[in-house]
């Protein structure tokens, strides 16, 4: 009985994730919109977020010197690299689209476990990875002649690349009698990311104005400190710690599977709150990429697999997700 109302509350908590990351981009893009630059919105959602997440860093302090590399590197890339390319990404093409082609990382860390780790691969994962390319075709158009934009491509892509370093961190993170605690390697990449972006990003010259002003939603003028806190509270600081707990109560794939509900909901808040509508042959291609990436996701030997959900893209994203990155 307990365990089915933990599994339930695990569900429900990776939903929230999913929704909280998902969220990430719609917020985002109004700001850059409205002037900001993408990647001082990155240094403001980072460092909003670390900000937020102090006191669980001190609570975890000795992981500074227990796990630096582990900290290092998921500063970098699972929060500063996903968040960035991410970022970077919608300020050039539609979300949806950017989130889908995030949503590739499941199927590039199958080949990292394939031909890095020389670890086998079940069939079932390998017709995850060509669906989901298949189905990224479809919502780049490549008979079009890839009418994207070649930069935003490649900056989603990049947000890919980023995450795949996030599962395999996560891996290196979570195992072992010196397995670190995810909430306190969150917190820390949160602080590392924040000092990183502060010296890419140069935050001195942000247009700060722009924070006290509104921005343009699909014709609706909002807050744009409104948008901020959104992206901080929610898509960053809640979308984190519920992704955590629930894959402490689920397993991380059924966590991670969960997770990409985050590109449905991306994509449907653009269209909604943003306008940017998907092309048929477009919305065709993502669900192949979603079912590629659940296969993907589902089949992925368990020691390819870290507590996943909270990445999200990632984030978001995005996006331990946005996670998007992502998002």
């Amino acid at each position: 009985m307990h365990a089915s109302q933990g599994r339930s509350v695990g569900l429900g908590l990776a939903l929230v994730s999913a929704f909280a990351f998902g969220g990430s981009g719609v917020a985002a893009k109004p700001l850059i919109e409205a002037g900001l630059d993408p990647l001082h919105v990155v240094w403001l959602r980072v460092t909003g977020a670390a900000l937020v997440m102090l006191p669980v860093a001190w609570r975890h302090r000795r992981l500074v010197l227990r796990r630096p590399a582990l900290l290092a590197g998921f500063g970098l890339l699972a929060v500063a690299g996903v968040q960035a390319c991410y970022f970077a990404s919608i300020s050039r093409i539609p979300v949806g689209v950017a989130l889908l082609v995030e949503y590739l990382a499941p199927a590039l860390v199958l080949g990292w476990v394939r031909f890095v780790q020389r670890r086998p691969v079940s069939r079932a994962a390998a017709v995850g990875v060509v669906l989901a390319v298949g189905g990224l075709a479809c919502v780049v158009e490549v008979w079009s002649g890839l009418s994207f934009d070649a930069v935003g491509l490649l900056l989603a892509l990049g947000a890919a690349c980023c995450q795949v370093g996030y599962f395999v961190l996560s891996d290196q993170g979570g195992e072992g009698e010196d397995a670190a605690d995810p909430l306190g390697v969150i917190a820390y990449g949160l602080l590392i990311g924040s000092l990183l972006l502060t010296v890419v990003a140069r935050p001195w010259g942000m247009k700060w104005s722009v924070l006290g002003g509104s921005a343009d939603m699909n014709g609706s003028q909002v807050p744009a400190v409104l948008l901020l806190c959104w992206i901080v509270l929610i898509a960053t600081v809640l979308a984190y710690v519920t992704g955590v707990i629930s894959v402490r109560r689920l397993s991380p794939q059924v966590a991670g599977v969960v997770a990409c509900l985050e590109a449905v909901l991306a994509t449907v808040f653009a269209w909604v709150l943003l306008g940017e509508h998907l092309s048929a042959p477009q919305m065709i291609g993502g669900a192949v990429v979603l079912t590629g990436a659940f296969i993907a996701q589902s089949t992925a030997p368990r020691a390819a697999s870290g507590p996943v959900a909270s990445g999200g893209p990632a984030p978001s994203e995005g996006e331990l997700s946005a996670g998007h990155s992502a998002a």
